[in-house]
């Protein structure tokens, strides 16, 4: 393995494992008051671009890391799309 893939298995490790504390908040407390969700949406988005990027230049470092984060930013984002739409059912019954 060449020393840029090392460092980029490295790299997507540690960014990857960077969203589980939040991931694992949302799913203990379900409470997305304080995320952004045109932030999340637009994070996901751009998560999803850079797995085709990979899959593109065959960069498994690249891939693991955009699957793994994609998991991860997506239970945030659900649960956070579920709590304005209920709260716009509350408000606007």
């Amino acid at each position: 393995m060449a020393n840029a893939d090392i460092i980029g298995m490295v790299a997507a490790v540690l960014t990857t494992l960077s969203f589980a504390p939040q991931a694992l908040h949302v799913i203990r407390t379900d409470d997305t008051k304080a995320i952004s969700l045109t932030m999340y949406v637009l994070f996901v988005t751009g998560l999803v671009c850079w797995e085709i990027y990979g899959l593109l230049i065959h960069s498994v470092p690249v891939i693991i890391a955009n699957i793994v984060t994609i998991a991860l930013a997506l239970i945030i984002l659900t649960q956070k799309i579920r709590h304005v739409l209920a709260e716009r059912e509350r408000v606007n019954p």
